[in-house]
C-alpha cells in the first residue's frame, strides 16, 4: 500500500466516524425536538427522557440485565455485564429498527457532551435478531438486541437513553428506555425499614443508608453528590437529589432524622396467570374465543384501601412472559384482551384511576385508563396482553399530580414487601457530565442487601 493509499484510507474512516458522530447529534436533537416536529402538545421533555412507546403497534417493552427477566436495567461500566431489550411490532411484516443512545444528566435531560465521549462503537446499529411468531391470533415480530456488543460499549457512567427507530425516520423515534451505567466506586450500606418519627409508621417505609467513598477523591460531597432512591424500580415517585445529614471520614450518611426518604408503603400487588387460555387459573372468571381473539374476563377486584395487611408473594409490579404449551414464549405467546373490574359505588372526582404496572411502563394514558360504567357501579379496563404472570395495581392520579402513589382502593402498610434502590450521582466541577459512583439495592423482607 503507498502513502496516498493509507492517507486516503484514514480520511475516509474519519469522515466516517465523523458522519456517523454527527447523525447521532443530530438524533438527539431532534428527539429533543420532537414535539415540535410532530405538532403534538402534549409531548414534553419528560415524556421523550422517560421511556416511552410512540409507535402503537408496538407492545411488551422489556429491558433487564442478561441473565434474569425481572431485573433492573443497571449494569456495571467495564464488565461483561449486559443488557437485554426486547419487544413486538404487532404486524405481519418485520420492519428495520435502528438503535443508539444519548447520555443523559441526573434529571435525565440531554448531557453537553458528545456522543464520541460516551460510546465507544459505532453510535447508530440495526437490530438484526427478530422472529415471526408462530402460530398465534394475532400475528406479530418479536425484536431483541443486547448491549455492549461488538459494535457499541459505553466509556461512561450515566443515565442513559435506549432510542429505537426506523432505519429511515431516525427524527421519528418508535421506543425510549431509560437504563443506568455505574461505576461501582463506593459502598453503599442500606436499610429499608418503618419509620420512627412520622405519624404516618404504620403507613410508611424509610430508606437509610451510608455512603463510604474511601479511595474516590470528591471535590465538596455535599454540594457535588446527589442521592436518588427508587421504589420497585419507579421513576414517577422517586426522591431526588438526597443531601446527606452527616458528611466526614470518606462517609455520607442519610438516616432517620430526615422525611426525605420516606415512601408510602402500598400494598403487595395484585396479580393474575394468563400463560394458559385452556383453562382458568386464580382470579380469572372466565376466557372467551370471539374472532379473531381471546378474551380474559378476571374477577371484580376488591377495595383493599382499610382491610388488614396480608403477605403474598409477588414480583413487585413487574411480568414475565410464558407460554404453557410452548417451548417459546417470545414467539409462540398470544395477545390477547384482559378485561378489569374494579367496585365502587361512586365516581371519584378529582382525578382519573389507572390500571398500573410495568405492564404499562408504570406510565398513565389511554391504554391503562379506566372508565366509569354508572349501569354496573364499577371502573372499568381492556388491554390487549401478551400472555404470561402479570403484577398490577390500581392508582387514582390526582389531577395535575405526576406521583402515581396508590393508597385509594389499595391501601398502605409498614410490613409491604418492596425493593428500593438507591443511585449515587456526582458532578465534577471539571466535567460536564453526572457520573453514576454507586448503586445499592434493599428489600424490606431482607432488611440489608449491599
Amino acid at each position: 500500500m503507498c502513502v496516498n493509499d493509507a492517507t486516503f484510507i484514514y480520511i475516509y474512516c474519519l469522515n466516517i466516524t465523523e458522519l456517523l458522530t454527527m447523525r447521532i447529534i443530530l438524533i438527539s436533537f431532534l428527539l429533543t425536538n420532537l414535539l415540535f416536529l410532530n405538532g403534538q402538545e402534549s409531548y414534553s421533555d419528560n415524556i421523550l427522557y422517560s421511556g416511552h412507546i410512540f409507535n402503537e403497534k408496538i407492545n411488551t417493552v422489556q429491558l433487564y440485565k442478561e441473565g434474569w427477566n425481572l431485573s433492573n436495567p443497571i449494569i456495571k461500566l467495564n464488565s461483561t455485564e449486559k443488557l437485554v431489550f426486547n419487544f413486538d411490532l404487532l404486524d405481519d411484516q418485520a420492519e428495520t429498527y435502528y438503535y443508539t443512545f444519548v447520555h443523559c444528566d441526573k434529571e435525565w435531560q440531554k448531557s453537553d457532551i458528545f456522543p464520541n465521549a460516551y460510546l465507544d462503537g459505532y453510535p447508530e446499529n440495526p437490530i438484526e435478531d427478530y422472529e415471526t411468531s408462530f402460530n398465534t391470533t394475532v400475528g406479530y415480530i418479536h425484536y431483541t438486541v443486547s448491549f455492549p456488543n461488538e459494535r457499541v460499549k459505553f466509556s461512561l457512567s450515566g443515565n442513559y437513553l435506549l432510542v429505537i427507530y426506523p432505519i429511515d425516520k431516525p427524527e421519528e423515534p418508535a421506543v425510549t428506555q431509560r437504563f443506568i451505567v455505574t461505576e461501582d466506586a463506593v459502598n453503599i450500606a442500606i436499610t429499608a425499614n418503618r419509620p420512627q418519627m412520622t405519624k404516618d409508621a404504620n403507613s410508611n417505609q424509610q430508606v437509610s443508608f451510608t455512603v463510604n467513598y474511601t479511595g474516590l477523591n470528591i471535590d465538596d460531597p455535599y454540594r457535588n453528590v446527589y442521592a436518588f432512591i427508587l421504589q420497585n424500580g419507579r421513576w414517577d415517585n422517586a426522591k431526588r437529589n438526597l443531601k446527606p445529614e452527616f458528611y466526614g471520614n470518606n462517609e455520607l450518611k442519610y438516616n432517620t432524622l430526615s422525611d426525605k426518604n420516606i415512601f408510602a408503603g402500598g400494598n403487595e400487588f395484585r396479580y393474575f396467570d394468563i400463560k394458559s387460555i385452556r383453562y382458568q387459573t386464580e382470579y380469572v372468571k372466565r376466557i372467551d374465543f370471539v374472532n379473531p381473539n381471546y378474551n380474559v374476563y378476571l374477577f371484580p377486584s376488591e377495595n383493599r384501601e382499610f382491610k388488614p395487611y396480608f403477605y403474598s408473594k409477588d414480583f413487585n409490579g413487574k411480568y414475565y412472559i410464558a407460554f404453557q404449551e410452548g417451548k417459546k414464549p417470545d414467539t409462540d405467546a398470544d395477545y390477547v384482551y384482559v378485561y378489569f373490574s374494579l367496585p365502587s359505588k361512586q365516581i371519584i372526582a378529582g382525578g382519573n384511576l389507572y390500571v398500573s404496572g410495568n405492564l404499562n411502563n408504570w406510565k398513565f394514558d389511554n391504554k391503562n385508563l379506566m372508565t366509569y360504567n354508572t349501569e354496573r357501579g364499577e371502573y372499568e379496563c381492556t388491554i390487549l396482553m401478551k400472555q404470561g404472570w402479570y403484577n398490577y395495581e390500581y392508582v387514582f392520579l390526582k389531577d395535575g399530580c405526576n406521583d402515581g402513589t396508590a393508597t385509594i382502593f389499595e391501601g398502605s402498610h409498614y410490613e409491604t414487601e418492596n425493593d428500593y434502590i438507591v443511585l449515587l450521582y456526582y458532578r465534577n466541577p471539571r466535567d460536564r457530565y453526572d457520573r453514576v459512583i454507586g448503586t445499592a439495592t434493599a428489600n424490606t423482607l431482607n432488611r440489608i442487601t449491599n
